[in-house]
């Protein structure tokens, strides 16, 4: 029935070929057209799971206490003395530039220069205070030496100034939406605004300038995906070595590569129909959809080829490949296609983004390199000279060689070596970890601008972007009750003391401070009041500008100041406040993750996790009944998947020995790599299969299935694997650790391919 599906289709493809061909290049102008309207989109939202509890709170709370999506700017003197008229000036420009950026949520802009940064002191009538930097401030020495005195009674210090004295720092909330256009913010955009108007304008020889947020990073990353399209220049020519090595001609070299850049094209084109834009982190899609194109028209001109040297026309030999092909190579591009359809089931927008971008240039494939490109060679004469009988020969006597593997004696010796490499690789995978394992910005490198910008905070600040915020629910004037501050005092205390917790901060400590000021400042009165009216006295002087709680005083904020995001570190903290939550919880108090930069790390994390077995699952079982239908056998399809698991756990082993923890950008890795792998197994079964069908012994079987596929299997891997591995030189850190993944995963598939599957093969068809 298949068969006569297929016969159908192929008559009719090449009867109306010139009208096929036609309503491609049409397609392909208005797909063209489509790509060239694409943007770059970095949206902060894309990059958290939503629908996770954690971020119900965060998105719950977000307008009263800003969300995580904040930047942070360190204004440097060079000098290592911050009180000098240049300083201040910078100081203050750099304020005023930021608060008029669109984008900027104005009112949580805080420096010196903000009236809410005010001092407290206490004095004989009791306390008094105001703005650290008065009304009638004026940039001399007798000023300067005003604003240092309020700064060390304001107790800014680690947090608005630098522990040294040498900067000071501007932060600022950001917006989702621009509240005059109603669109979203162009994060992108905005990075670009800052190293413009901040970096450009400010910083010279005496003033130094230092960005971090998650905007700016995401302008960094966008920056480096930039050198994406050299990469993708550099593998483009090195496929078009590679396919002419293969093919000794330029026309079986241009046609698919020209059919894989139109997939692109197509690709590129249909993410603006659907709506989408392309993030710094699917920008390396297309070299993949481009990859992949080529091992599949490199089969389908392998094919061609060896039929034109047996005497048939180029017209019946593209005819009679592209019947011999639909089907197996069909199945692999569905097998693709599903596979990474099933990332859309991780909750998180850009692995969704990146699922969708994937699964489209994948299934076009199925039209460019399977349907258009042997109509394209139909019309062109190949040479009928046969190779050089000498070379023949000895490639021959390889798959001779390597047929040897299809024999009980030999499989038996690779499979054991197969499960005693599994078993290493799985006791070495069992010990990745979830997230981050460096410091920074795990996007870029060490080096980089943006990280060396984060170290230079983290060391001159007792604060950085790594908070993470517990909001305690309670009732509204609930602040005024003892019950309720003790409560989150105590919270407070126990967390506080564990591991990776550099410092907290809430109403609780802060009333306990203020109490003790209205009593002389003696520290013995640093307690909380247990009267109604001392209390409200206390917490009364606390502006809910500050943060630390919300208008009804229904929702106070406990902050965590972490020492870094490193998975290890979030996974403490997060295990702490659990429990010490259960302990607490009642009725009238919540205490409820989470919030803040480290809070959507770890929600991320969390979903990272809990998605990393399903997906897994889904990838595998899409792979195992499109290969069940396609073969019709268990045991074929055993064969397929079996080499495909153990690569997958020898990639994970790979992960824990290089330090690359299991985020975001790494995820869907896995994921493409079984789907590319896939290709290998069902090109070599399905010519495997139709021999073992009719009688022939399983290693003369394999033998001949080498002879017609096993150049370009070997190929493609190879292909595949050098085209990836120039990502080792990125100035980008997840496309350098993609890179490396990727290469070891083509390699290391093609290889199970052609010595694990017909191992397996001389066990299960033992008989024949």
């Amino acid at each position: 029935m298949l068969e006569k599906l297929v016969n159908g289709f192929e008559s009719h493809l090449f009867r109306n070929r010139k009208w096929v061909i036609i309503s491609f290049i049409f397609i392909t102008v208005f797909l063209g057209y489509q790509a060239s309207q694409l943007k770059m989109d970095a949206a902060f939202s894309k990059n958290i799971p939503l629908n996770h509890s954690y971020m119900k709170t965060y998105t719950k709370h977000q307008k009263d206490f800003g969300g995580a999506n904040s930047i942070m700017v360190a204004v440097e003197d060079t000098s290592g003395n911050i009180f000098n008229p240049v300083f201040f000036d910078a100081l203050k420009n750099v304020h005023d530039q930021l608060f008029f950026i669109p984008g900027v949520e104005r009112s949580q802009v805080k420096s010196l220069f903000s009236p809410s940064t005010r001092f407290t002191e206490v004095v004989e009538d009791g306390f008094a205070g105001g703005p650290v930097i008065p009304a009638d401030f004026s940039n001399d020495e007798y000023g300067l030496q005003v604003v240092r005195d309020n700064i060390e009674k304001a107790g800014i210090v680690g947090r608005l100034i630098g522990n040294d004295y040498t900067s000071a720092m501007v932060t600022a909330q950001l917006m989702e939406f621009d509240p005059q256009t109603g669109k979203a913010i162009d994060t992108i955009a905005f990075a670009n605004q800052l190293e413009q108007e901040l970096r450009g304008k400010f910083e010279n020889d005496k003033i130094k300038i230092h960005i971090i947020g998650f905007a700016k990073m995401a302008g960094d990353v966008a920056e480096g995906a930039k050198g994406v399209l050299l990469f993708f220049l550099i593998a483009i020519l090195v496929t078009a070595v590679m396919v002419y090595l293969f093919s000794k001609s330029v026309m079986l070299t241009i046609l698919p590569l020209a059919c894989s850049l139109i997939a692109v094209c197509w690709q590129l084109g249909l993410l603006t129909v659907v709506g989408f834009g392309l993030d710094p982190m699917s920008i390396l899609v297309p070299f993949l959809v481009f990859a992949i194109g080529v091992s599949h028209g490199v089969q389908m001109i392998n094919a061609v080829r060896r039929r034109v040297l047996d005497g048939q026309s180029t017209k019946a030999a593209s005819a009679s490949a592209f019947r011999s092909l639909l089907v197996p190579g069909g199945v692999a591009l569905l097998s693709d296609t599903v596979g990474f359809l099933t990332l859309l089931a991780i909750d998180i927008g850009i692995i969704r983004e990146l699922a969708i971008s994937a699964s489209l240039g994948v299934a076009v494939i199925i039209l460019t390199n399977l349907i258009l490109l042997p109509l394209v060679i139909s019309y062109f004469e190949l040479p009928k000279k046969p190779d050089n009988p000498q070379k023949a020969q000895q490639i021959e006597n390889i798959w001779r060689w390597l047929s040897n593997f299809a024999t009980p004696k030999y499989a038996v010796v690779v499979l054991v070596s197969t499960v005693i490499l599994y078993g290493v690789g799985f006791m070495q995978a069992t010990k990745m970890k979830i997230g981050d394992l460096q410091g920074g910005a795990p996007a870029l490198h060490q080096d980089s601008r943006y990280n060396q910008d984060t170290f230079f905070i983290t060391d001159h600040f007792s604060i950085t972007t790594d908070v993470m915020t517990v909001i305690v629910e309670a009732a509204p004037e609930a602040c005024t009750y003892h019950s309720v501050l003790s409560q989150i005092d105590q919270f407070e205390w126990m967390v506080a003391n564990t591991p990776g917790v550099e410092s907290t901060a809430s109403l609780a400590s802060v009333a306990q401070k203020v109490n003790a000021g209205f009593n002389e400042g003696n520290p013995r009165w640093e307690i909380l009041p247990r009267t109604t009216a001392s209390l409200v006295q206390a917490v009364g002087q606390v502006p809910t500008t500050s943060g630390l709680l919300n208008g009804n005083c229904s929702v106070m904020p406990v902050y965590l100041f972490l020492k870094d995001h490193k998975a290890e570190t979030i996974e403490v903290v997060v295990t702490k406040v659990k429990a010490v939550a259960a302990e607490l919880n009642s009725d009238t108090l919540q205490f409820k993750l989470a919030s803040g930069p480290v809070g959507v790390m770890a929600a991320t994390n969390e979903a990272v996790s809990e998605a990393q077995l399903p997906m897994m699952l889904y990838v595998y079982g899409a792979v195992f009944v499109l290969c069940l239908i396609s073969f019709k056998s268990l045991k074929a399809t055993i064969a397929v998947i079996i080499p495909l698991y153990v690569v997958s756990t020898l990639a994970q082993a790979l992960m824990t020995l290089l330090d690359i923890g299991l985020a975001v950008s790494t995820l869907p890795v896995i994921a493409l790599g079984v789907g590319i792998g896939v290709d290998y197994g069902i090109y070599i079964l399905s010519t495997m299969s139709n021999k073992l069908t009719n009688g022939m012994p399983i290693q003369q079987a394999y033998f001949e299935a080498l002879v017609e596929r096993g150049s370009a299997v070997i190929f493609t891997g190879l292909t595949l694997a050098i085209g990836v591995s120039t990502w080792f030189f990125s100035d980008l850190k997840f496309q350098m650790d993609m890179g490396i993944l990727l290469t070891f995963m083509f390699l290391v598939n093609m290889l199970g391919a052609i010595i694990i599957l017909p191992a397996l093969s001389a066990i299960f068809w033992r008989k024949k």
